[in-house]
């Protein structure tokens, strides 16, 4: 960063608080969970995707363009995010998210030298 700027590139975290609230009203409600839109976005993650992955991507985001529901990549992973994490309040360890993790994890194979399945996770948390 150049000398002079005064902007940080310091993000601000969450507390614990923050972080354990529920996220959204319970099963009566879990679908009313919202991704955001069109606004600025100023936290950030980078998630790495196969060449297939991406290309389902791009090929989702021409089907809704042909429904007429334009939409960039972000905004179909945001709203991807919300409807995921909607499903995983109202029904817990049913949703498609942990079913498909789940699963995920009972087919990973476990290296026996370190005890940990390739996402990192250790073979007893699994």
């Amino acid at each position: 960063m150049a000398a002079g700027r005064g902007r940080t590139r310091r993000v601000s975290l969450p507390g614990v608080a923050e972080l354990l609230r529920p996220a959204a009203p319970g099963p009566d409600g879990g679908d009313q969970r919202q991704a955001s839109g069109r606004e600025r976005h100023t936290q950030k993650i980078t998630v790495y995707l196969s060449a297939e992955e991406l290309l389902d991507l791009e090929r989702a985001r021409l089907a809704l363009l042909r429904y007429g529901a334009a939409a960039d990549r972000g905004r179909i992973v945001r709203e991807a995010i919300a409807v995921l994490l909607a499903d995983l309040d109202a029904r817990g360890m049913d949703s498609l998210l942990a079913r498909r993790i789940a699963n995920a994890n009972r087919a990973e194979p476990v290296d026996a030298d370190s005890g940990q399945h390739p996402t990192g996770t250790t073979e007893s948390a699994v």
